[in-house]
């Protein structure tokens, strides 16, 4: 990957027409310099991709330059925070400190927090990819800041991934519920659109395949679980004529909404349930889950970003980590015997 020469306060300067010291008023108190000279100075500051570095007062004093930021989803999210705590503590082995950022898992909160974190100069950027289109950060990339996505791989933009074995860890999932007999199972997610979404119904769909299955749309509802509630949309499904006997939850929201529901069901029908994604008490209640190691995919990422800032002309790199079923009880439900 090829990296450019940083743009500096003269550069701008230089395109504007305008001596430094203006430019640097602009960043500071825009309202002491004329409009017409902000507009000059922004409009070169935007063509040269200069971003003013609200980190050079504490550079000045010594600071340090190693700070790595990290963009999120929700808080609420056990899985966000687990990453969070395998990048910090492999950046702290390292010397490099972690700045944390969410984005409420929406498209315009994730390219609003990438800005505030790029504007303070860190020295590499890792994101959990929320918006259709990451290219808005391609420029940054070019001049030198290494982006790692982690968990789907970013669009429209050259940056190494960190991601799990989501086919895999949904193919296996379904051929167990085949192999106990069941031939309706369920598959309950968001929408595909998303990279790790679209590979989990991928896997769903493969294994039922290999069943004799080529139509399971009567049994899939990729709903956005933060706009439906996940009890409504697995309640929906199980409510439906010629219903699932086992159902597959695509992430952990949907598997405590697909609990809800069970729960208020009748006992007899011993509804199979496997999750992906792991969680607090799945082990207590009985729940099987597809699972993987949150901590791990974060010291990974962590890993990538400072291999980056050590080589940023590398070849772009993937890393699939590993997944793996967890028995409990709920996934190996049997398919119940017919009604007399």
């Amino acid at each position: 990957m090829t990296v450019q020469q940083r743009a500096t306060l003269e550069d701008v300067a230089r395109l504007a027409g305008v001596s430094s010291k203006t430019v640097s008023r602009v960043f500071a108190s825009r309202e002491l310099v004329a409009p017409d000279t902000v507009e000059r100075v922004l409009a070169a500051a935007k063509r040269l991709r200069f971003r003013p570095n609200s980190l050079a007062r504490g550079l000045r004093r010594g600071g340090g330059t190693n700070t790595i930021g990290f963009i999120m989803g929700e808080l609420g999210n056990p899985f966000y925070y687990k990453v969070a705590a395998g990048i910090e503590k492999e950046l702290a082995a390292h010397g490099h400190a972690l700045v944390v950022a969410t984005t409420d898992d929406t498209p315009e909160g994730e390219e609003r927090v990438a800005d505030a974190l790029l504007a303070q100069r860190i020295g590499a950027l890792l994101l959990i990819p929320v918006a259709e289109d990451q290219s808005y950060l391609e420029g940054e990339r070019q001049l030198g800041t290494p982006v790692i996505a982690i968990d789907r791989p970013a669009r429209n933009l050259v940056a190494d991934s960190i991601v799990l074995e989501n086919h895999r860890g949904v193919f296996e999932a379904t051929t167990r519920l085949l192999e106990r007999g069941h031939r309706r199972i369920g598959y309950v997610c968001n929408p595909a659109s998303v990279y790790s979404q679209s590979e989990r119904l991928r896997g769903y769909r493969d294994a039922l395949a290999v069943y004799g299955i080529h139509d399971s749309s009567p049994w899939e509802r990729l709903e956005d679980d933060l706009s439906i509630p996940p009890e409504r949309v697995v309640g929906e499904l199980l409510a439906r004529e010629s219903a699932p006997t086992a159902v597959i939850t695509g992430n952990n929201r949907m598997t405590i909404g697909a609990l809800r529901v069970l729960r208020d069901q009748d006992p007899g029908a011993r509804i199979a349930l496997i999750g992906f994604d792991d969680f607090d008490t799945a082990d207590v209640i009985g729940v099987s889950v597809i699972s993987y190691d949150p901590y791990e995919l974060g010291r990974q990422a962590a890993l990538a970003a400072i291999d980056r800032i050590g080589d940023p002309s590398g070849f772009t790199r993937q890393l699939q980590l590993p997944t793996w079923i967890i028995e409990r009880g709920s996934g190996e439900r049997p398919l119940p015997a017919p009604s007399p």
